[in-house]
């Protein structure tokens, strides 16, 4: 028997042992997500459970294929013929898609996920509005007191009454991360959110521009801010639907800083 003979049979008596492998990563994957609380930035709260019971069912798939590939072993019934004759069609060589996954496995354990940012905000597009697909009767809160609002919750109120002149005055006290958008004045920036639906694919940024006493260059972005500010409208040119770089002008609600506090990055980043 050749060496490269020898070698195949070698890779072909160790390919029952990638499936297991493949199932046994991405459980522990799974599992991990769970356990850490990283799933809040990758889906939406809902469907944590389904994470979870995923990663079980893999866990007990993978002990299955183990027991089976122990009970051949100790029967002596792992060759190539019976091995081969249990193979279905793919469309990679034999041990090609486990060991894909596998890998992918190993990277999702080895590098953590990342939180999006504020050049994500600026290629996305930071509305002032939820769109139409977003559940707001459920959540707006007519009743909430103004310096309660959070944010997310400042929009849904824009979504519900839009005239900005309406808010005048009103305080608010809200946090978000720091976007500097290359079509707002020097002593602007937008303070914006990440809003998951369903997963990390599909978050949108929405956001208020926040009027500065001195110049932006204070607050680089992504920082997190906390603010508390005043209400008040004024006309900017600025299209926060696209960020193209030849806005329209549009009376928009802006928050008037009247403190400013640099916060750590929250646990949860996202709203939902």
């Amino acid at each position: 028997m050749t060496f490269l003979s020898k070698l195949q049979s070698f890779l072909k008596r160790l390919l029952p042992g990638l499936d297991v492998l493949a199932l046994l990563t991405w459980a522990i994957l799974l599992f991990k997500y769970w356990v850490t609380g990283q799933l809040k930035l990758l889906i939406h709260p809902n469907y944590f459970w389904l994470v979870f019971v995923t990663s079980i069912i893999l866990f007990v798939l993978a002990g299955l294929k183990t027991w089976q590939l122990i009970k051949n072993i100790s029967r002596k019934t792992t060759n190539l013929v019976d091995f081969e004759s249990v193979q279905h069609i793919t469309l990679f060589p034999p041990g090609w898609s486990s060991g894909l996954l596998i890998v992918t496995a190993i990277a999702g354990l080895a590098i953590p996920p990342t939180i999006f940012n504020s050049q994500m905000a600026l290629q996305r597009g930071i509305s002032e509005s939820l769109p139409i697909t977003q559940t707001q009767t459920q959540t707006f809160r007519a009743t909430l007191k103004p310096e309660e609002r959070s944010l997310i919750e400042w929009i849904r109120t824009l979504n519900a009454y839009p005239e900005p002149d309406a808010y005048e005055g009103q305080k608010a006290k809200v946090t978000g991360f720091v976007v500097h958008s290359p079509i707002l004045p020097n002593n602007y920036i937008f303070l914006s959110r990440f809003i998951i639906t369903c997963c990390a694919v599909d978050a949108y940024p929405v956001g208020l521009p926040l009027k500065l006493d001195g110049d932006r260059n204070a607050y680089p972005p992504d920082t997190w801010l906390e603010v508390e500010a005043l209400m008040m409208t004024e006309t900017l040119k600025v299209d926060t639907q696209t960020m193209k770089e030849t806005p329209t002008e549009k009376r928009q609600l802006v928050l008037k800083a009247t403190s400013i506090k640099t916060i750590p990055t929250p646990d949860s980043p996202y709203e939902y």
